[in-house]
């Protein structure tokens, strides 16, 4: 573009500008015309001469737009920082600038002064001057625009003067910023060019300036007392922190306002005081300085000012204000704290900050203990220091330490009531409510250190907020406010972290005994009190998550169980949802603890609970993407099924008992399955008509009888677990033989549904538990339904993860079912393995079945089941199994190759399975092979040979193969060297000369150290590092 710096050409330029700018930001510019200014404006922001042009246009007399002039500046900013300007340049800006400034601001002309976010990017561009000019070429900066500030009655000048003293700062001195070193070198030169020569100027600015304008402006005793805070940190404290300064700061601290409303100048003091008792000094000179400025006395009248007092609890308090003093305080005590975990401090400097913090502690409580949470937030940095200094001076506590304890202790308890407008459940205090319970957790790590620090005052001090809160619900009953109850039992529950650490009584992490003993106390006063009658919903909820954390109690003290149980009873039919939902899973947690007690009364609470147990599928009109901010928000239909469930595996669990007979057991689930039954029957005809509620109602039937089954056992083939209870007597599992059945025909009726089969998946794991071995002669119906034509490749892959469960499970009893099934159920698998892929995702789960497949196949080799795959039912498909296995071995997903790696591991399973006995040895010293190879297949040891050998080195041709970079790789790499040591033990010789005659040659090399290395390696990691250094070598 090439443009002028001036001269009478520049006319039609500036009119271009202009022009173009006020195109480019004006909201109804047509949007072509905008991209042209756009593209023209950034051509002008990149040409060497456009500042030039921009700072003519900024300074003109006849003003341009706003927007014209801050564009103006921008370009200008830009041209400092990224054009690497001469002296000569930066000289001739600073002229025309200064001159600017002097015209308009050194003569207060108030009309022509310019709007705050002008004058704010006017400042930033004086400052971007400043760096590159105080040292050379502008070094009279302060002297230039204090001046303009000193001349009479300039108030324009002074907010300038401020504001670029202000920026001065954010650019050289802001620790917020990160910089690169250059610039924090040049920064730190800046700093100590300006202590040389200006801060003194600078500070005796501020108190000219104060002394002023204190009472007359304060827009401008803000913008002072926010500029001392900002240099503070990096200037001589004492030019600030001196008699004459202090008189004009400290009244404005002070100054009073009976009003409650907000005064800013006062808020900006007081953080200023902050900023100079932050500024990081040794921690005697610190102690001196929190006495020299008299903190304790300023800190009090503050709290003892109206504002503070005398309108606390009213709608007039200064919360800003209360904000303010805390966060004095706050930085007070931490350096208190810092000071008293100085171990070189000397015995003055100790002596003076256990008297500041015993005068500071009530302070930093008073905000602690606000009722405005923001407040209690900001002294919490402080305590936490404080409670880990005394956690760190351990048990020998000195007294003068001991006591700050329980008045602590008390605050933090305090805190965690709900205050007095709280309203709990309202839907309109939803954010209110997450808030409440984030600060709750931060409370509580407060209070676990309390604990740690003096565990005998935490017992007692809770111990007696309990039995005092159920001593008043006596006299009080429902009349007694629910946020007291709800306190003591909050508190209840966070106990239990001392009296059962690991979730249990007398685990390997011993619990204090005193705490189980209290604790046993509270659960039992708790059920004797009666407050599961209590009306508030908040109570009702805390008293059941109580019973459930504390269930080892009613383990031991069995006769409190039945007293439980019918409150639980009662409250799972409660009209409050949150209520309803949440006793349904805590009933189910309940009951499935303490199974073993609540067996005599099965009978009843299933009758007590039958009339929640009917299922009232509605179909949902939401697309599924609204966002509940909670699962307990969530009161959909679908959220409340889901909890429903619950009630079934509650069943479950009380009906299966060890001292409820079988047949008692078998009665019992025909109670509930029996309705179930019906209900499937009456709504399939509508469900395969494509009905969305039947098809709906018959889902979640379907998943209410795996649950269901699952309460009864939760075992699973294969499990040695003694937590998990072997399979029910078979009068019971031909109960769940018959829901098996049910499902299998909604299975089969209805398989076109995604929901169904994915329903019928979940309840079949769930059955296999309540079946056992019963479950095999319906393998072949499950298979139909799950492996069908309208199954996508994840569904196939979860159920093969769950057949594999099954074959290493009922291994001894599976061979005929097994074999029968064996040739259907590969068909389907290799039709999902050969449909073409569309995207990722079709990527990602044709991985993960080729996976499934292949660990299938493993499950089987490896549980001596092999010769169902060359029986008479399925040797027909034995050359299509072979040929999968190696289709995938040689398939080197780039992103993905594990499938391979399992193929190789399937083929190695082979060798060894069907390769018949070991005719070579490896060995450090191996000797010579000898015998023949006698495969328990015939011609078995030529089939490795040629078809599995070769495949070893068709991978190794792979260009996606890559094991000396790729960690995948490495691992396929290492089961090839399994696979060819495999071969070699079992052909030997013959393995040898098939080497000599094809491979080395193939290779060029003699093949001495490849047979050392396969014949010596018994750890096959030593062959595949040979097999990769020879692989390396070639490419």
């Amino acid at each position: 573009m090439g443009l002028a710096a001036h001269g009478p050409e520049l006319t039609p330029l500036v009119a271009q500008i202009e022009n173009a700018v006020e195109a480019a930001f004006n909201v109804g510019s047509d949007q072509n015309l905008k991209q042209q200014a756009f593209d023209y404006l950034n051509q002008l922001r990149a040409d060497p001469q456009g500042w030039q042009v921009c700072t003519t246009l900024f300074t003109r007399s006849q003003r341009p737009s706003e927007v014209v002039r801050l564009f103006c500046l921008e370009v200008v900013n830009y041209a400092i920082y990224t054009q690497g300007l001469d002296r000569n340049s930066l000289s001739w800006l600073k002229d025309n600038l200064l001159e600017y400034v002097r015209n308009i601001y050194g003569q207060n002309l108030q009309d022509q002064v310019d709007p705050s976010h002008l004058q704010n990017k006017l400042s930033q561009t004086l400052t971007y001057l400043f760096v590159f000019l105080y040292n050379d070429g502008w070094e009279s900066f302060i002297d230039d625009f204090l001046a303009i500030a000193s001349s009479p009655n300039n108030t324009a000048g002074v907010v300038l003067y401020l504001r670029i003293i202000g920026s001065v700062h954010d650019e050289i001195a802001d620790m917020l910023l990160t910089r690169n070193s250059n610039d924090a070198k040049r920064n730190t030169d800046l700093k100590d060019q300006l202590r040389e020569r200006d801060v003194q100027k600078i500070a005796q600015s501020w108190k000219d300036l104060l002394a002023q304008y204190s009472g007359q402006s304060d827009v401008i005793v803000e913008m002072i007392l926010k500029v001392i805070g900002k240099w503070i940190s990096w200037m001589d404290i004492s030019l600030i922190v001196n008699q004459e300064m202090l008189n004009l700061l400290l009244p404005v601290v002070g100054r009073t306002n009976r009003s409650g409303s907000e005064d800013k100048v006062r808020d900006a003091a007081i953080d200023t005081l902050t900023e100079i008792v932050g500024k990081k000094m040794r921690g005697p000179e610190k102690m001196e300085l929190i006495s020299f400025l008299n903190l304790r006395d300023i800190v009090a009248q503050l709290i003892a000012s109206a504002p503070l007092s005398e309108l606390k609890s009213t709608p007039q308090y200064d919360t800003d204000l209360a904000e303010a003093v805390a966060k004095l305080v706050n930085t007070v005590m931490a350096d208190i704290v810092r000071a008293l975990e100085d171990g070189q401090a000397s015995e003055d400097t100790r002596a003076k900050s256990e008297q500041h913090l015993h005068d500071f502690l009530p302070f930093l409580l008073r905000f602690f203990s606000d009722e405005y949470d923001e407040v209690c937030s900001t002294v919490i940095p402080s305590l936490t220091d404080l409670l880990t200094l005394l956690r760190k001076v351990g048990a020998n506590l000195p007294a003068s330490y001991k006591e700050m304890l329980p008045p602590i202790l008390n605050a933090i308890i305090m805190k965690m009531r709900y205050d007095e407008t709280s309203n709990w459940g309202d839907e309109d205090e939803q954010t209110d409510e997450a808030e409440f319970q984030e600060l709750r957790k931060r409370l509580q790590v407060l209070q676990k250190t309390v604990a740690a620090v003096d565990q005998e005052l935490y017992i007692d001090v809770l111990s007696n907020l309990v039995s005092q809160t159920f001593t008043t619900l006596d006299q009080q009953g429902s009349q007694m406010d629910w946020r007291d109850l709800d306190l003591a039992l909050h508190e209840m529950y966070l106990f239990g972290e001392l009296a059962l650490p690991n979730q249990g009584l007398g685990t390997k992490s011993q619990p204090s005994s005193t705490a189980t003993e209290r604790l046993t106390i509270m659960v039992t006063k708790m059920v004797e009190s009666g407050i599961a009658n209590f009306p508030h919903p908040a109570i009702l909820l805390q008293y059941m998550e109580i019973c459930v954390r504390y269930w080892q109690v009613f383990d031991a003290r069995q006769e409190y169980i039945p007293q439980v149980l019918e409150n639980f009873v009662r409250l799972v039919h409660h009209d409050h949802v949150r209520i309803k939902t949440r006793s349904w899973y805590l009933f189910q947690r309940f009951v499935k603890f303490l199974r073993a007690q609540v067996g005599n009364v099965a009978e009843t609470v299933i009758q007590s609970i039958s009339d929640l147990l009917p299922i009232k599928a509605e179909v949902s009109e939401s697309n599924g993407d609204d966002d509940m901010s909670s699962d307990e928000s969530d009161h959909s239909a679908d959220a409340l099924f889901t909890s429903q469930l619950y009630l079934f595996e509650a069943i479950g669990c009380i009906a299966s008992t060890g001292s409820t007979p079988a047949d008692k057991q078998a009665y019992y689930a025909r109670l509930v399955l029996n309705p179930l039954f019906s209900d499937m029957e009456s709504h399939l005809p509508k469900a395969k008509a494509n009905d969305a509620q039947a098809i709906l109602q018959i889902h979640h039937i379907i998943l209410a009888l795996g649950r269901l089954a699952h309460g009864f056992s939760d075992w699973q083939p294969g499990s040695t677990s003694v937590q998990n209870r072997p399979p029910p007597d078979k009068l019971v599992s031909d109960e769940f033989s018959r829901a098996a059945e049910a499902i299998l025909i909604a299975l089969s009726e209805l398989n076109n549904s995604t929901d169904i089969r994915t329903a019928c998946r979940a309840s079949f794991s769930k059955l296999l538990g309540v079946l056992g071995s019963a479950v095999l002669p319906q393998l072949p119906q499950w298979i139909e339904g799950f492996l069908s034509q309208s199954s996508s490749k994840d569904e196939m892959a979860i159920f093969l993860r769950l057949l594999d469960q099954i074959v290493f499970g009922f291994k001894t009893e599976i061979y005929n079912v097994l074999n029968m099934l064996l040739t259907p159920l590969l068909q389907r698998i290799f039709a999902g393995l050969s449909e073409p892929v569309t995207g990722t995702d079709d990527e990602i789960q044709l991985g993960e079945l080729r996976r499934e497949y292949l660990s299938f196949l493993l499950v089987i080799l490896n549980n001596e089941l092999q010769s169902v795959f060359i029986s008479e039912a399925n040797q027909g498909f034995f050359e299509s199994l072979i040929n999968s296995v190696i289709t995938l071995g040689r398939t080197l997903v780039a992103e993905n190759i594990g499938p391979s790696r399992l193929a190789f591991s399937v083929l190695a399973r082979m060798v060894v399975v069907w390769g018949g006995p070991d005719c070579a040895k490896i060995a450090e010293n191996p000797e010579a092979p000898s015998g023949s190879p006698n495969p328990t297949i015939p011609g078995f040891d030529r089939f490795m040979i040629d078809r599995f050998h070769p495949l070893c080195w068709e991978v190794f041709q792979d260009p996606n193969f890559r094991p000396h970079n790729d960690a995948q790789s490495k691992q396929v790499l290492n089961e090839i060297a399994g696979l060819e040591q495999a071969i070699y033990l079992k052909t030997g010789e013959m393995f040898i000369q098939h080497l000599h005659s094809s491979l080395f040659p193939h290779l060029g090399i003699d093949g001495s150290d490849f047979l050392r290395s396969m014949s010596t390696s018994t750890d096959r990691k030593g062959f595949s590092s040979y097999l990769q250094g020879l692989l390396k070598s070639r490419r």
